[in-house]
């Protein structure tokens, strides 16, 4: 079975999305309220009524581009000892690129990009 091939999870995050209200609440430009040195370069935001590790709405990045979901970012934030997945819709390849940098700049926080085939 070919795990990156999985139509299955791929439906289920579009649903998901789908049934949810995105809530833009860190648009790109802005600086992170406790992180100074870190300006969001792509808009950011959750899903309102679903639930992440944290305790808030799953987290999505909105790009530019078509508004299709194709990858999600999964992390390991050592500072706060959890793990997150972040739903990426409608980014463009320079935006994929920028959001995996962003969440592998410091030695504290690692992700990878899981992209759909």
């Amino acid at each position: 079975m070919n795990f990156e091939i999985n139509e299955e999870f791929w439906g289920a995050v579009e649903e998901l999305v789908n049934k949810s209200e995105i809530i833009i609440d860190r648009p790109k430009g802005t600086v992170h309220p406790n992180y100074p040195d870190f300006v969001y370069r792509v808009d950011y935001g959750y899903l309102k009524g679903t639930s992440s590790m944290d305790g808030a709405g799953i987290d999505v990045w909105i790009g530019s581009g078509e508004k299709k979901i194709d990858a999600i970012m999964v992390t390991v934030d050592l500072m706060k000892h959890d793990s997150e997945i972040k739903i990426l819709i409608g980014c463009t390849e320079e935006e994929k690129e920028i959001i995996y940098q962003m969440h592998n700049e410091t030695e504290f926080m690692k992700g990878i990009l899981l992209r759909r085939k």
